[in-house]
């Protein structure tokens, strides 16, 4: 069941990075919106990362602790 899951959630990956590079060359409306929904959804998981990876060190404690 989660290689089924996973296999989902890369399809949707490449798919929304087939979009990006297909909006950039001028594709039509709707490929334009899944390119802007896949981008802004990689700025929300890599700022989600900074936020996670940042906590450790707000704390000042040491990673070994």
């Amino acid at each position: 069941m989660a290689l089924l899951i996973l296999s989902g959630v890369l399809v949707l990956v490449v798919g929304g990075c087939v979009c990006v590079v297909w909006a950039a060359r001028g594709g039509p409306r709707w490929v334009r919106g899944v390119a802007t929904a896949t981008l802004a959804a990689g700025r929300l998981v890599r700022r989600s990362g900074r936020t996670s990876s940042n906590s450790g060190l707000d704390r000042g404690g040491d990673a070994g602790e």
